[in-house]
């Protein structure tokens, strides 16, 4: 399956001048958005992860059922004020500005293997803040998995220490 045919690219979005990958259609189709999630569950296995890590909101989307296949847990990493509980916080850069993100104080035990599963690499801050947070409880990053890395933004580079599987690469 050529997973390529069901990435839509729209131009000027969000903004003028950027081409957006937009993965809605994948998860639509039901053979698709299961080849994909495959790729990922491989991986984790592979990687003989404890637990997944996923930013919101599309990490939600594959790390959820990723976790689920395993039988094992899922933590959402979050933007600010959406968690309940005692959070750490970490800030980071993004391509269109900046943001924080938030992970219960308690999610991650030390020694945990975690697997990060996010949609989309480009810049690579979101990832970068994910491992920060995680390293911060004492967890140990397996791994980092995207459905889509944009080459040409080398978010790679802040991953050199890390296995990384990126399932479409544009």
């Amino acid at each position: 399956m050529e997973l390529k045919d069901y990435i839509a690219s729209v131009q000027d979005f969000p903004q003028e001048g950027v081409l957006f990958r937009d993965i809605t259609p994948l998860m639509q189709d039901g053979e698709a958005f299961h080849e994909a999630t495959s790729k990922f569950v491989d991986f984790a296995k592979k990687l003989k992860v404890d637990i997944i890590a996923g930013p919101e909101s599309r990490g939600f989307i594959f790390g959820c059922p990723v976790a689920y296949e395993l039988h094992i847990g899922f933590v959402p990493v979050r933007k600010p004020g959406k968690l309940p509980r005692k959070t750490l916080s970490y800030k980071y850069d993004l391509e269109y500005g900046s943001n924080e993100l938030h992970m219960h104080a308690d999610a991650i035990k030390p020694g945990q293997r975690v697997l990060i599963i996010d949609d989309l690499l480009a810049t690579g801050g979101t990832v970068d803040a994910t491992i920060h947070l995680v390293e911060k409880m004492g967890g140990v990053v397996a791994g980092c998995a995207f459905l889509i890395e944009l080459e040409d933004l080398k978010g790679r580079k802040l991953l050199k220490d890390y296995e990384v599987l990126s399932v479409l690469k544009y």
